[in-house]
């Protein structure tokens, strides 16, 4: 299959496609695109300002430059121009997906399959109808009680014991919608940050894409089920609602845990 990938230009989404591109490259045609941000703020509270500032500003401007290019030890991850190795086209940085020029060239490029992650967009019906194999999307929060942005902050601050993904197809130009693929969970942990919990969510979150295309590569449907109904969505918290958080013993990042992590995967 040609399948596109859309996703943020963000830690959680390299991560996530560290974990896709290398696998999903041996039987398939890969492109990429990516956007450059998710939701509209126009002033970010303190703590999400934090927030970005690990996610994207010291991931992509400060640390990606010394990610080994050529690495020996499987375990270590690319950056985003590393994953040129594993792409039929250059990266395509979008993020006026529904414009006239850009279904230009979705028409031009025709995917079978589209698999968004984090991607920054509302896919709207001219996007929708190319690919014949649809579109699916990892979401990251459990459907359909959080819908919006930043679900699994939303979920640890309500005390939920779980947090989740949920793979979804997208039908229409509606927001987390579509027919549920698969739901899975983990427990919170409350010693351990927001940020690390959203990072934790895309390893089961990878390997229920990668079963999703293997059974479309295989010719065969998915198996989904409707949404009920509901009409809950969540927006950015407010500095308020990061301060409560923060009051009730959670972190939203935590920078031991971040270096850790980057040790970890990437160094």
């Amino acid at each position: 299959m040609k399948i596109l990938f859309l996703a943020n230009k963000d830690l959680a989404s390299n991560f996530a496609l560290n974990k896709l591109l290398p696998k999903v490259c041996k039987n398939h045609e890969v492109h990429l695109w990516l956007s450059a941000k998710v939701g509209k703020i126009s002033v970010l509270p303190t703590p999400l300002k934090t927030l970005k500032f690990f996610e994207q500003d010291l991931f992509n401007q400060l640390l990606s430059p010394l990610i080994p290019r050529n690495k020996s030890n499987n375990n270590t991850y690319r950056n985003f121009d590393g994953f040129s190795v594993f792409l039929k086209s250059a990266i395509l940085d979008v993020n006026q997906i529904n414009s006239p020029e850009m279904i230009n060239d979705l028409k031009a490029l025709a995917p079978e399959l589209i698999v968004s992650i984090r991607f920054g967009g509302i896919l709207k019906e001219a996007v929708i109808n190319i690919p014949t194999k649809g579109i699916i999307n990892l979401h990251s929060g459990i459907l359909p009680k959080y819908k919006g942005v930043m679900a699994t902050f939303w979920a640890m601050k309500n005390n939920d014991d779980k947090i989740g993904t949920t793979l979804h197809t997208i039908d229409d130009g509606s927001i987390d919608t579509g027919q549920i693929i698969k739901t899975s969970t983990v427990l919170v942990n409350r010693e351990k940050s927001y940020l690390w919990h959203v990072l934790e969510l895309y390893k089961q979150g990878a390997i229920d894409i990668l079963a999703a295309i293997e059974t479309l590569e295989n010719d065969e449907l998915l198996c989904s089920q409707p949404q009920e109904k509901s009409d809950s969505y969540f927006t950015f918290p407010s500095e308020n609602e990061c301060l409560d958080f923060e009051r009730s013993g959670f972190k939203i990042t935590d920078e031991q845990e971040y270096i850790e992590f980057i040790q970890q995967h990437y160094l």
